[in-house]
């Protein structure tokens, strides 16, 4: 539609719910969409009279952010179920790695990806980062679907799916980057360093040389388990966080993942950086890695975000479960009602999100001239009625499974529940046929 004459997506008769503590929501309220990004947002009685491409009445609904995952391992969805009720190293060490191995090709990829992005799309996640390996048969999975993704090449220092050679890992990551760099608006390659454990000092310094000059995020796994902390600290003098910033990669553009074991200096070090932290809670319990620092992290000021981990270890990426457990952990672990309250949980899977993977001002809230990432929830279920505190409801009640119509850059990619860029029966039966050759 031509932006000077009308809408594309309008949404009406909506309740409307920023993931902001101080936000109010915006009763009986409509939202606009004009060349993906929101146009207006207000109550209905000032709905100005321009027609719209497509209206979706959202009576009964609330319309909220697009959640953002900020950790990922999407073809390994192909391995959901695989390995369960594993100590971490028995898991990664004697089925994940020896599994990658023989199976992780192109294909397991590339549809393990579209898979991932089916079921995240379903349950309200539009944004998310990818960390593994044949990054470019994901991204060119993930391009195809329309979600809006960082997708990060994996650097482990021994052979590897599609990077036999460790010596050549740097060169293999700095040919996806060159490849996808600038060729969708909303695919971003990233740069993704295993782990302190899997790298060596060398390669976590090229690598993050790499970010550096290609001006895009370091992603790595940090201190995960209480061994990764004695192994590290053992082999290097130091803990893991403060290992990192000794060799210079804790900045504004590095992202930990998982940080269960920090101690009150290394979470002041990673906020006197600005590094960004991606917790994983279902993952970690699952594993029984333990669970991060949350609510001093939260003192602390550190940018925070939520992750679901790979469908391997958590076993689904329904970022729901990842915000209810951010609130309801912390209260049994503490005995306060009060630790993570639920406007906090929530505000790590959208605006906290955004800010980790500097998209603040992006996306992540519903505000005009933000990029149309959004979802509408369906309100019209015995576990949502009464609805008092919508927010509340969000972190407490809902599952995801309400997710009705989603949209990403201002494009419907899911509409009454299905899926309109994915084939979800062709996707699932290639993942059944990957499947049986792993079995």
């Amino acid at each position: 539609m031509n932006p000077a004459t009308g809408y594309d997506v309008l949404i009406i008769n909506a309740l409307v719910v920023n993931f902001e503590p101080e936000a109010e929501p915006v009763r009986n309220a409509f939202v606009a969409v004009r060349n993906g990004i929101i146009a207006a947002i207000g109550p209905m009685d000032e709905l100005p009279p321009v027609p719209a491409a497509e209206t979706i009445d959202a009576a009964g609904c609330l319309v909220i952010p697009g959640l953002i995952n900020t950790h990922v391992h999407a073809p390994m969805t192909c391995f959901r179920g695989l390995a369960d009720d594993l100590p971490l190293m028995t898991w990664l060490q004697e089925h994940i790695f020896p599994t990658e191995a023989a199976h992780a090709g192109p294909d397991m990829a590339y549809w393990g990806a579209k898979l991932a992005c089916a079921e995240m799309l379903l349950s309200g996640t539009t944004c998310f980062v990818d960390s593994y390996f044949h990054e470019a048969d994901v991204a060119r999975s993930v391009s195809e679907t329309g979600i809006r993704a960082m997708l990060a090449q994996g650097v482990v220092d021994f052979p590897a799916p599609g990077v036999p050679d460790p010596a050549r890992n740097i060169d293999h990551v700095r040919e996806y980057l060159d490849e996808w760099l600038g060729r969708s608006p909303l695919v971003l390659p990233v740069v993704f360093c295993h782990s302190p454990y899997t790298c060596s000092p060398e390669t976590l310094r090229k690598g993050k040389e790499l970010a550096r000059e290609k001006e895009v995020p370091f992603l790595i796994h940090l201190a995960e388990t209480a061994a990764e902390v004695g192994q590290i600290t053992s082999e290097r003098g130091l803990t893991p966080a403060r290992y990192l910033d000794s060799l210079g990669l804790l900045d504004e553009e590095t992202i930990c993942v998982h940080c269960v074991h920090l101690d009150q200096g290394e979470i002041e070090l990673l906020a006197k950086r600005g590094a960004a932290v991606s917790i994983c809670l279902e993952s970690n319990m699952k594993l029984a890695s333990g669970l991060p620092p949350l609510p001093a992290m939260i003192k602390g000021g550190l940018r925070l975000s939520l992750g679901t981990d790979g469908a391997a270890s958590n076993n689904d990426l329904n970022l729901f479960g990842e915000i209810k457990a951010a609130a309801m952990l912390y209260k049994a672990a503490g005995l306060d009602p009060t630790a993570v309250p639920a406007d906090e949980a929530l505000f790590l899977a959208g605006p906290g999100g955004a800010s980790v993977l500097g998209l603040g001002g992006v996306t992540g809230s519903l505000v005009p001239g933000f990029r149309a990432d959004l979802c509408v929830l369906d309100c019209a279920a015995p576990h949502l009625m009464p609805l008092y505190n919508p927010r509340s409801h969000l972190v407490y009640a809902a599952s995801g499974r309400e997710i009705k119509h989603v949209l990403v850059d201002g494009r419907i990619l899911v509409r009454d529940g299905r899926l309109l860029t994915i084939d979800l029966d062709e996707t699932m039966a290639r993942v059944r046929e990957i499947a049986a050759k792993i079995k």
